[in-house]
């Protein structure tokens, strides 16, 4: 037998029959029924040489050596009458030890394997502790709290059912005592310790290990209450499905089992969709659902077929109920379809639709191997958690419609965290209009007297690459078409030799705007149908092979080979990502320097634009000294940014470059969302300008010279004034002290840009 002492409590324990020898004592010497007194004297005789039956022990080899006497003793607590019936044991108070079992738990134990050892059911050791220091609380203190919580046995059948019992205890026959200098705590602390249920450490202050002594035993009787269990646990899992969590309850098909009492069972749902009219599985629970009555629908009838079922479903929603499938009809056997019941072993089935306010919400289905295991009974039971399947499928559609808007809101809609404030207020005063039956009209979206910060990271000549990676695309397939055209040899090939001539010296000696369009068009009008063609006519693997070849190079989208041209999409891809996950993170922090509309945009590179002003928060303290740090938030970020890409650049498909620039702007600008474009843009004429010298910028040039005031493995600074130049000089000079900036600050004067005159720049390289 296991050791006393499994979980950590307050107690030590022994077993002790004491209690009961009293009892039997007393009828002893008062009992008028004399058999009563003769009996009762003779246990006591019986017992009266093994003192540590009366005074208690721990060592468990006692319940061996005694083992017949105890039982003996017992006898009235364990009438024979009783004991195919009830499920009861002795047990050691607070312990998952028993002993002395009717022959109906002795059963249940044994159908549950030689190796299983029943344990106490969702409670933590911290939890146990507490619960018996409650009970100290409780019997030996007197403290009305009422510890009632419930102990459940989770006990698996011969058949692999997981069963589930309550446990019902009597402890007349035990007691509670505090050991030798045992402090007993004050009324004052027992207050306070109820007050904190959850602080372990604070009960095991107040209450140490091992501080109390529980002598006695217990009489334990279980109750067979699977199926409340299993409703119970079915409702939590329902109840539990979270999109923002979405860990699917693998338990969800045992538990299944344990309410329908069918060992073998499979489980399936899918959702259904009234805009489209079908069914759609739930991607969290493939690897718990198994859909095979559903997929096959769904696989097999045609669209007009499944739409027809599913609005005769609105009108008949009767579930399908098959017990035996030997039993179908021999006119139904002979479907093609019967052969999805035999694939996979399905003997017995149900089919259920579920339906709110007359609209299908789902289809369950349920499945067996074993014939008659489904019936009727069965599917009565599942009318109790109905409701609740119901609620869960409708939160469910309500929280994934919500993470769907999120999604579109997020990735489609540029209405930034930090300002949604202002839209969520103004659309509740729609909505409370809506609600009173009166008109609103929703006003204007703008915040005013901004601070701007825009920088960029441009993939530097980036347009010159793709034009050369183009004719180098274009060379290629010309020379492959030469060689296919050349081994076909015949009169249509001659022909097309000429037109690729032609094309190729265009392309390498004077090409113009439509020479690839053209290109494109005699591809798909001519030679790729003449080679299709050709494919099917000729025998010749070696030309087969060559044409195969061919078009296993060409882009289907526009009948080009892209190869070249892909790698350089590829890597821009690759960099924009890694460019703007980093500038993502990064963002994290400026929030919390201070909240501010922030948008990035990907092309070739990445650009962003901060915009930052009291009214964006108008709860927090706002002072120029937020500026100044993001200001300098903004050149680390350039930094990171470019040191990054600088460890990244190496594994590109394409190699390439960045160059990025900081523009530094003192006015205040206004902001507006137009709600025709669904983003927000400057406000009005004056606040223009701002826009203007940021695309100017892109391609300008250091004054008097033809050198891009940009430069890759440097950062550029554009500013309007001394005062910037010395706020950015500082910025440059924390950086470099960090040795993430070299000493090479460069002093420049940008060219004179339309309209734009006066620009000052600094440039400095990055380590």
């Amino acid at each position: 037998m296991a050791n006393l002492h499994k979980k950590e409590s307050p107690f030590q324990v022994f077993i002790s029959f004491k209690k009961y020898l009293d009892i039997l004592e007393h009828i002893r010497y008062n009992d008028r029924l004399e058999y009563r007194a003769n009996y009762a004297e003779s246990l006591i005789e019986k017992t009266k040489n093994f003192k540590e039956l009366r005074d208690g022990f721990q060592d468990l080899s006692v319940f061996e050596k005694h083992k017949d006497l105890i039982r003996l003793l017992l006898a009235d607590l364990f009438p024979t009458g009783l004991t195919k019936n009830e499920i009861k044991a002795a047990g050691i108070p607070l312990t998952n030890l028993t002993f002395n079992y009717t022959e109906r738990f002795q059963n249940i134990l044994t159908d549950a394997g030689k190796d299983f050892e029943i344990e106490f059911r969702d409670i933590s050791d911290d939890e146990y502790y507490v619960f018996c220091c409650c009970l100290i609380l409780q019997t030996y203190l007197k403290r009305d709290i009422r510890v009632n919580t419930p102990f459940y046995y989770d006990i698996p059948d011969k058949k692999g059912i997981m069963k589930h019992y309550k446990i019902t205890v009597n402890s007349d026959f035990s007691y509670v005592y505090p050991a030798a200098e045992t402090k007993i705590p004050e009324d004052a602390v027992i207050d306070m310790l109820l007050e904190n249920m959850d602080d372990i450490q604070l009960w095991k202050k107040y209450f140490p290990s091992e501080s109390w002594i529980l002598n006695g035993f217990s009489i334990i009787s279980l109750v067979d209450c699977t199926t409340e269990v299993a409703l119970s646990d079915l409702k939590s899992t329902l109840i539990k499905i979270d999109l923002e969590n979405p860990s699917p309850d693998e338990n969800l098909k045992e538990i299944f089992k344990s309410y329908f009492d069918v060992a073998e069972l499979n489980f399936g749902l899918m959702l259904f969709n009234n805009k489209n009219k079908r069914l759609e599985k739930l991607p969290i629970y493939d690897s718990v659902f198994t859909n095979y009555l559903l997929d096959f629908w769904l696989n097999t009838f045609d669209e007009d077929i499944r739409k027809t079922a599913f609005e005769n479903i609105t009108y008949n929603s009767k579930p399908i109920v098959i017990s035996d499938v030997d039993k179908i009809d021999d006119e139904i056997k002979k479907l093609p379809s019967f052969n999805i019941l035999k694939d996979h072993q399905i003997n017995s089935f149900m089919v259920i639709p579920i339906m709110k306010d007359g609209e299908l919400l789902a289809i369950m289905e349920f499945t067996s191997p074993i014939a008659n295991s489904l019936n009727g009974l069965k599917l009565k039971k599942l009318e109790f958690v109905a409701d609740m399947i119901i609620f869960s499928l409708t939160r469910f559609s309500y929280e994934r419609n919500n993470q769907i808007e999120a999604i579109i809101q997020r990735e489609y809609t540029t209405i930034h965290d930090s300002v949604i404030w202002k839209f969520r207020n103004e659309a509740e005063r729609y909505f409370n209009a809506y609600l009173s039956k009166k008109i609103y009209t929703l006003k204007e979206i703008s915040f005013k007297n901004l601070t701007p910060l825009f920088s960029f990271s441009d993939i530097r000549s980036s347009s010159d690459k793709r034009f050369n990676l183009m004719l180098e695309d274009l060379n290629q397939q010309i020379d492959v078409l030469h060689d296919v055209m050349t081994f076909l040899n015949s009169s249509n090939s001659e022909k097309y030799l000429l037109a690729l001539d032609v094309f190729e010296n265009e392309i390498n000696n004077e090409i113009k705007a439509d020479t690839e369009q053209r290109f494109q068009r005699i591809l798909r009008e001519e030679i790729h149908p003449y080679l299709q063609g050709q494919l099917e006519v000729k025998s010749d693997e070696i030309i087969k092979n060559n044409i195969q070849n061919y078009f296993s190079q060409v882009f289907v989208q526009n009948d080009l080979f892209y190869a070249n041209r892909k790698n350089l999409d590829d890597s821009i891809m690759l960099v924009n990502r890694k460019l703007a996950d980093i500038l993502d993170q990064k963002q994290v922090i400026a929030q919390e320097i201070f909240p501010h509309y922030f948008e990035r945009f990907k092309s070739d590179g990445v650009e962003h634009n901060l915009y930052i002003g009291p009214n964006i928060a108008p709860e927090l303290p706002y002072s120029a000294k937020v500026v100044h740090e993001l200001r300098y938030w903004q050149l680390e970020t350039i930094c990171t940014m470019e040191h990054e890409f600088h460890l990244f650049k190496k594994d590109l498909p394409i190699s390439m470059d960045i160059a990025s620039l900081i523009f530094v702007y003192n006015e205040k600008i206004d902001i507006r969302f137009r709600m025709d474009e669904k983003r927000f843009d400057v406000d009005g004429a004056f606040n223009s300008n701002f826009e203007i010298i940021k695309k100017r910028l892109e391609k300008a040039h250091v004054k008097d010279s033809t050198e891009r005031i940009t430069c890759p493995g440097k950062i550029t600074i554009v500013y309007f004034g001394m005062e910037n130049q010395r706020e950015y000089l500082q910025y440059i000079s924390r950086l470099q002290k960090l040795d993430i900036l070299k000493s090479d600050v460069e002093f420049l004067r940008v060219e004179d840009l339309q309209g734009i005159t006066g620009l000052l720049a600094l440039r400095v390289s990055f380590n």
